[in-house]
């Protein structure tokens, strides 16, 4: 089935900058809307960019060609496969390589964001999925670490009855755990309508994430090669069995399920304050009661701490939560969300380092083995040195 063969070329709006090396915000409507009426959301999101909304390919019902048939199946797969075959001709024509490009959807424009990523992550500096669901029953892959290194901004309305609750609810779980990515989540009472918050927080994103694009560069998203833990016997980081915790969604991210033994965290306490280098004294970032560890000397690399101005590189949350945030190198922090070990904090690549993590807590004597080797890994980074077994 080759549904972008009988497309037409794409119609395009634009808004903001003219220049052609400036980052693209691709902005996707939903069903029963046009490329105009989303447009307007441009004048309420930062300068800088330029701005292009895309007219969705119509068939009977209007809206995205794939999503129109709401099917099961290979119906959808090919419907969107050749959807989303017919948007890339046109964004390789307009964004080649290095041109960073972000994507913000609204309903059914969600949902083809959504896909788009979840396709190829490593092309796009970041997604919105405003009021809208993951196309999950289209065949891409929404595997554990799918997304990371991808900074997501998700919105939903808690009274939304136009996407079904079991999907709405899917796609947040997706995207706030094992997804891998750093998502900024926002779930507020109203229905499917974009708020002034939500727009406000929006226009905020964008700014952090092309602000920290502009200032470090691009890190490509999506699944890595196997990650090699010189701080690990084994060389290899092994799945954490289990669950994934709960964690909050809204600052200060915690754990909240799954904790680790209080006499576990006092250990783990008294294993990392013996590092070569280490000072401990109150956190300059976290919760009160949260104990920082900071290094004396180490690298000049900003990204490789969670406080530069003190070399503060890791902290241990209060007993009620016992996780740790800490900052790995960007494979290493991959492998930790992919294992299910950890995940990104919601600024990670926005506000602070991309390789910015909160690790769960060890619950166990194995998983105490397994949780100090990745905060040895986390001293090596900062301190700059090889590290070792």
């Amino acid at each position: 089935m080759t549904v972008h063969s009988t497309f037409s070329a794409p119609v395009v709006a634009t808004y903001g900058s003219t220049d052609p090396a400036a980052p693209l915000v691709v902005l996707l409507h939903g069903r029963g809307s046009h490329e105009r009426e989303i447009l307007g959301l441009a004048a309420h999101l930062p300068t800088g960019p330029a701005y292009a909304a895309v007219r969705a390919p119509i068939v009977e019902g209007g809206g995205y060609a794939w999503f129109a048939n709401r099917g099961i199946g290979r119906p959808v797969a090919d419907s969107l496969r050749g959807t989303m075959d017919w948007f890339i001709g046109w964004l390789d024509e307009v964004a080649p390589a290095g041109r960073p490009v972000l994507l913000v959807g609204f309903s059914g424009g969600a949902a083809f964001a959504g896909g788009l990523v979840l396709d190829d992550p490593s092309r796009y500096s970041g997604a919105a999925v405003l009021y809208g669901t993951l196309p999950f029953e289209a065949g891409l892959e929404a595997t554990p670490g799918r997304l990371v290194n991808l900074p997501v901004f998700v919105a939903q309305g808690d009274g939304d009855h136009v996407i079904p609750r079991e999907l709405l609810d899917r796609t947040w779980s997706y995207l706030l755990s094992e997804s891998g990515a750093p998502t900024v989540a926002q779930r507020q009472p109203g229905g499917h309508q974009l708020t002034a918050r939500t727009v406000h927080e929006l226009g905020g994103w964008i700014a952090h994430r092309l602000a920290f694009v502009e200032r470090h560069g691009l890190s490509p998203a999506g699944p890595r090669p196997p990650a090699t833990w010189a701080t690990l016997p084994s060389g290899e980081l092994p799945p954490r069995p289990g669950p994934r915790p709960e964690v909050s969604w809204t600052i200060p991210q915690q754990q909240e399920t799954d904790s680790a033994p209080a006499a576990l965290q006092e250990r783990l306490f008294e294993e990392v304050r013996t590092l070569s280098g280490v000072d401990v004294g109150p956190s300059r970032i976290s919760v009160p009661g949260a104990r920082g560890f900071t290094l004396r000397e180490g690298s000049q690399d900003e990204q490789a701490y969670l406080v530069p101005q003190v070399g503060e590189f890791a902290h241990l949350h209060p007993s009620y939560d016992g996780s740790l945030h800490l900052v790995l190198p960007v494979d290493l922090a991959s492998d930790v969300s992919t294992k299910g070990w950890g995940r990104p904090h919601m600024w990670a690549g926005t506000r602070l380092s991309p390789g910015f993590m909160m690790v769960y807590g060890p619950r166990d004597d194995d998983e105490f083995a397994t949780v100090l080797g990745i905060v040895r890994a986390s001293h090596a980074y900062a301190s700059g040195v090889p590290a070792a077994p």
